[in-house]
């Protein structure tokens, strides 16, 4: 049954890895600046959704491939399957993960995490738990979800408030959804999320200052670290209930 979950859960995340990169290249802008509406050739996009490639251009490629996309949302998809088995939490992880795979992909590109994502991910997060916490075999608490989710967020607050310059107010949006993902499975599992994108983000840092790549004051995106550390707790949180 677990073995039948994770290829289902591999096949979906290739389908909706697929859809991500058209929707990066048009999110990938800076702050203030219009969505992309076109190609870099000046074609008009079709919608959101699907590869970042122009049929107008013949084989132009003009944002992130959709390979590399299809391949991360596929393994994390297969892994939270494989942790989180067959219960009603799973439904919404699915659903989460190519989110959080374009916010990890805009903010890598122009260090950014859009509101047209990050709020509605946040929304919907606590909705479908909700849900997934009336139906039989649910493995967290929805009230502790919340509390994550406001309690997380807080903290990034905070840490905005005290220094600007190295926390992103997108950061403090995102750490909601992220908080109440974690909450879920309990505060051991929050702590231990939120500690892990701390600390990937830290080695992140620390290795590209040892190759003097950017220097300690140098701003980099946080949103990926959020995003590999709520994966771990995720992974850590599904294992142990």
């Amino acid at each position: 049954m677990r073995l039948t979950l994770i290829v289902l859960a591999a096949v979906y995340g290739t389908a909706a890895g697929l859809l991500v990169p058209r929707a990066a290249y048009r999110l990938a802008v800076e702050a203030g600046t219009p969505w992309r509406t076109h190609c870099p050739a000046g074609h008009r996009l079709p919608g959101w959704l699907g590869p970042a490639r122009c049929g107008e251009c013949g084989n132009g490629l003009y944002g992130p491939g959709a390979t590399p996309a299809a391949a991360v949302t596929a393994v994390v998809c297969a892994l939270v399957a494989a942790a989180v088995g067959g219960r009603p939490e799973l439904g919404v992880w699915l659903l989460l993960v190519p989110c959080a795979v374009l916010l990890a992909v805009v903010d890598r590109r122009v260090h950014r995490l859009p509101d047209v994502v990050t709020l509605p991910l946040a929304a919907c997060s606590a909705v479908l738990l909700g849900v997934a916490a009336l139906l039989p075999g649910a493995g967290g608490s929805w009230v502790r979800a919340l509390l994550g989710g406001a309690v997380l967020g807080g903290v990034y607050l905070v840490l905005f408030l005290v220094n600007p310059r190295g926390m992103g107010f997108g950061d403090v949006k995102l750490a909601v959804p992220v908080g109440v993902a974690l909450g879920w499975y309990g505060w051991g599992v929050l702590l231990g999320g939120a500690f892990a994108g701390f600390l990937f983000g830290a080695v992140y840092g620390m290795s590209l200052v040892l190759a003097r790549r950017a220097s300690r004051k140098a701003a980099m995106p946080f949103g990926p670290f959020m995003v590999a550390g709520a994966l771990v707790g995720l992974l850590a949180g599904g294992l142990t209930v």
